[in-house]
């Protein structure tokens, strides 16, 4: 028990000797070692690696995870040592929920078999964002939570110790440096001298030692950036394979859903209307079908359409090869400036381009042409 009090009374007045110290330094009232300029480079560098690796970490974690609540879930699974459960994506419940959908509106449906088709690559998406951030944190976040936690925490308990004994040395030389202008006015005071002079050499020794400790930690610095290179092309070789693979993925449902529909598209929407006593518009009717308003024509007869349009047809010249005549179903406001405008009950020359997609054709109304949309349209033969 006594020895406690006396490590503890020693203790606080090392304490209380390194305060005073500090706060003369501060006050300009006490002269302050400083450190050599490798040293203070690389404490420099040290910092600047650890702050921005901080700010890295944390918007890595948001780009992965949004959801604020479930970083601090995944959190304190972390600290209690717990495996974070697995949670469905977005994706893969959208998918899920069109898929439920689907069966209440009916498989064989155009529209049900659709969202049967569309989520499952929902739930492939989501897949793929699932593999995509487990790989994420395992190759590029641990390791950057791993240095702020593990390495970072050792350069800081080290340097703090390393200002420590800058501060006792300082401590010292202030000590020293008052015992010698008392020697000079009494002879007496020749063994405080000294005794000054020995713990002067003692903490000069633990300064050095502790400067050569800290600086082999700082310089390990070059060998954490070696480190986050090789974890940064890993996080980039994850993305590219994570987007080359939704990329994929779009691209096998819209030729899926290409082949399943092609240019019958329009017309299931109409024998789905004749079964069902609704209408076949897809968009939001045009001011022609408003109430007290004649809707547009849309007989499927060709010979007819021809007929309520001979005035136009004679105005437009005849048909160059492999285009076709299409009379307009609803009013179109183009979108930009590749697309071509129309209204209701005209009719333009519409052709296709190889490549293009298939729920657009190009249109000709006289001088000007642009891609206009298949549902819109009425082909005629």
């Amino acid at each position: 028990m006594d020895f406690n009090v006396k490590k503890l009374a020693s203790d606080a007045g090392v304490f209380f000797t390194r305060a005073v110290q500090y706060t003369e330094e501060k006050l300009g009232q006490a002269e302050k070692t400083e450190l050599d300029a490798h040293l203070e480079n690389l404490i420099a560098r040290a910092d600047c690696t650890k702050n921005w690796t901080e700010k890295i970490f944390r918007q890595t974690e948001v780009l992965l995870q949004p959801n604020p609540s479930a970083r601090i879930e995944e959190f304190f699974y972390e600290k209690l040592d717990r495996k974070i459960p697995s949670r469905t994506t977005n994706a893969e419940l959208l998918g899920q929920y069109m898929q439920d959908a689907a069966k209440e509106f009916g498989a064989g449906t155009p529209y049900g078999s659709t969202l049967i088709t569309v989520g499952e690559y929902q739930r492939r998406l989501g897949g793929a964002e699932r593999e995509f951030l487990q790989t994420s944190a395992i190759n590029f976040l641990t390791p950057l939570r791993n240095f702020l936690e593990g390495d970072w925490k050792t350069i800081s308990k080290e340097r703090r110790l390393l200002e420590n004994r800058r501060l006792d040395l300082d401590v010292c030389k202030a000590r020293l440096k008052k015992a010698k202008l008392a020697e000079a006015k009494a002879a007496l005071w020749s063994e405080e001298v000294d005794k000054a002079e020995h713990e002067l050499r003692v903490a000069q020794t633990e300064f050095d030692r502790q400067a050569e400790v800290t600086r082999l930690l700082l310089e390990g610095i070059s060998s954490t950036h070696v480190n986050h290179l090789r974890c940064l092309h890993e996080f980039v070789e994850a993305q590219a394979a994570y987007y080359t693979q939704c990329h994929k993925h779009m691209q096998d449902l819209q030729k899926e859903l290409s082949s399943a529909t092609g240019d019958t598209f329009p017309n299931a929407f109409a024998v789905n209307a004749s079964t069902s006593g609704v209408s076949a518009d897809p968009s939001p009717p045009s001011t022609a079908t408003l109430p007290g308003a004649s809707p547009p024509s849309r007989s499927p007869n060709p010979s007819n359409a021809l007929e309520s349009s001979t005035l136009k047809i004679e105005e437009v010249k005849p048909p160059a090869t492999g285009t076709r005549k299409a009379k307009v179903l609803y009013d179109y406001d183009a979108a930009d400036s590749s697309e071509l405008s129309l209204l209701a009950d005209e009719l333009i020359t519409v052709y296709t381009v190889p490549g293009m997609d298939p729920d657009w054709l190009i249109g000709e109304r006289g001088n000007q042409k642009g891609k206009v949309p298949v549902t819109y349209l009425e082909l005629l033969s």
